[in-house]
């Protein structure tokens, strides 16, 4: 049955928790959110694949949840990659303008950027990607999109993305072996980018800091580009292990009590809540001694985050400021914490679609988001076993209930 719309999925593999989430491109562009799946990752450790099973595994979980909540089977996915397999470097790329009227086309356009992958890597690394940064035609620079221009010679600063061949083999390969097909990689931060900073902020440059569960990705934009990435090796989940060692209770339980009771801020009407202890043992825990615990781990992210911009000469926060996004920016009292620590402006980011206005879905739709906006469509359409306009309403409605 012929549709006006097309489906868009994506796969984050992250840490702690594993992501599918299926957006809708109407005819005008428009992206909607339908559907969902999510499953605790069981093969991750601090971004990479230990266990290709328990990877496979998760993977079928949070694409199964996702199906049944859309009706449509789900063929195919683009693949979030995470920043800590990532190296950048900058490459430049000259062609001549082929066409005879020396107008640029989209041929020539591409064919810089192939010209500009032409460098010189490790063996164990391999090519992912080449973004553009800026377009130079017979010596005029500064130009961000060169068809259509007259000019004889075509110049592009590209920066080339390079990942370790093992580690793009081992996801692949997990992804095909839950039957799905990988469309294309897209890498965290550049998906992130895509919804959590404005134009402005991409432009004045902004710090944008990604706290997942093993890792906190951090991604440098100026000049509306991607500049620099920072991976810091702690993340949510150390948080959860403070707290279940600090109290003595299960991990899972330590997850539940950071989402329920979290937060970085000290209260002057301290609260008590109940726990179990692994002895068996009911105790009242107050909330300033959970924030007592919470605090200093929070803390260590922002001081290891400063300490890497510094690195990289970074000594100043830029025009933009930060923007904080991921599970762990959900917590109460972050952001005034971040702006103690970093300075400059903060704010958190949370997607704008219902049903996953959690700053946990940032780069689940931040993939569909950069998938939409840079014309990267998917090659064959999701299967669809006679579904129609109706049924994919009420699962919308049913969807948004369920959420709101």
């Amino acid at each position: 049955m012929p549709r006006n719309k097309s489906i868009i999925a994506s796969l984050d593999i992250g840490t702690s928790t594993t992501k599918v989430i299926v957006g809708e491109q109407d005819r005008d562009g428009n992206v909607n959110i339908i559907g969902i799946g999510q499953s605790k990752s069981l093969g991750l450790r601090k971004g990479s694949i230990v266990d290709l099973d328990g990877t496979v595994k998760s993977i079928i979980e949070a694409v199964e949840q996702a199906e049944r909540m859309i009706g449509v089977e789900i063929d195919s996915v683009f693949v979030g990659i995470s920043s800590a397999h990532i190296q950048m470097l900058k490459n430049r790329g000259v062609v001549a303008v082929s066409g005879e009227d020396k107008e640029i086309s989209e041929y020539d356009y591409d064919r810089v950027l192939q010209a500009a992958k032409v460098v010189a890597i490790p063996p164990e690394r391999e090519i992912i990607d080449s973004i553009p940064i800026n377009f130079i035609v017979d010596g005029y620079d500064g130009i961000k999109d060169p068809v259509g221009m007259i000019g004889v010679r075509l110049e592009v600063e590209a920066l080339i993305l390079t990942a370790t061949t093992t580690a793009m083999r081992n996801l692949r390969k997990c992804v095909e072996r839950a039957g799905l097909a990988v469309e294309n990689f897209v890498l965290s931060s550049l998906a992130t980018g895509e919804v959590a900073l404005t134009p402005d902020e991409k432009e004045l440059g902004a710090v944008l800091v990604n706290i997942g569960g093993g890792t906190t990705e951090v991604a440098i934009f100026q000049n509306s580009n991607l500049m620099d990435k920072i991976v810091i090796p702690v993340g949510g989940d150390h948080i959860t292990s403070d707290i279940s060692k600090g109290l003595r209770i299960p991990l899972a339980e330590g997850e539940k009590i950071k989402l329920k009771f979290g937060t970085t801020l000290f209260d002057e009407n301290d609260r008590g809540f109940e726990i179990t202890t692994v002895g068996k043992e009911t105790v009242t825990v107050s909330t300033n001694k959970l924030t007592g615990i919470i605090e200093p781990r929070v803390q260590e992210i922002f001081y290891l985050i400063k300490k890497e911009l510094s690195k990289l000469g970074y000594d100043e926060i830029m025009p933009g400021g930060i923007v904080l996004t991921g599970g762990v920016a959900s917590l109460p009292g972050i952001a005034e914490l971040a702006q103690s620590q970093l300075g400059g402006n903060v704010r958190i980011y949370q997607p704008q679609f219902i049903g996953v206005a959690d700053p946990a879905f940032t780069t689940g739709t931040g993939i569909i988001q950069y998938v939409v906006s840079n014309s990267i469509l998917p090659s064959t359409p999701q299967k669809s076993n006679s579904v129609s306009q109706g049924f994919f309403d009420k699962i919308k409605v049913l969807f948004n209930e369920f959420f709101r």
